[in-house]
């Protein structure tokens, strides 16, 4: 009696891990249940959106109000398209906001961080926004470093 009594008790610690394993999961890779559901999709144009992937945050003032719903390449330009979701809550975005890719820390994940404008009309549902600041890819800049180094050693 006392072995089954045991086995149930490990048996339920098993299962409460798993649980919380599966919970951390979904946290870790963006995939909460609790994520926005009422939004309004606006595009924005990038030379290079670095490693910036779909369903990274879209924030203002490091508050988080979308996500990156879908990255695709026009193919008249050669630009990348971002399509961005962001929440109703947040319908009063000037039609001058401006929209950049930015890291979290040194080498931390890609988001989109976007400033408001002072324009009197808002983005709707289908707007573009204009003003974009692409991706500063690190292995670019110290390229440009070490090369303009060995310039200035001539």
């Amino acid at each position: 009696m006392k072995r089954s009594v045991i086995e149930l008790w490990v048996g339920l610690f098993v299962v409460a891990g798993l649980v919380a394993l599966g919970v951390l999961a979904f946290k870790v890779g963006n995939l909460s249940g609790t994520d926005i559901r009422d939004t309004y999709a606006v595009t924005a144009h990038f030379d290079n959106i670095g490693g910036l992937s779909a369903k990274a945050p879209v924030t203002l003032a490091g508050v988080r109000i979308g996500r990156v719903s879908g990255i695709k390449i026009d193919s008249d330009n050669y630009r990348a398209v971002v399509e961005l979701s962001i929440d109703r809550k947040y319908d009063n975005l000037p039609l001058d906001t401006s929209a950049s890719i930015l890291t979290q820390g040194l080498l931390g994940a890609q988001y989109v961080g976007v400033e408001p404008g002072a324009d009197e009309e808002y983005l709707k549902n289908g707007s573009q926004i204009e003003i974009t600041q692409s991706a500063i890819v690190l292995e670019q800049m110290l390229g440009q470093f070490l090369f303009g180094q060995a310039q200035g050693d001539k």
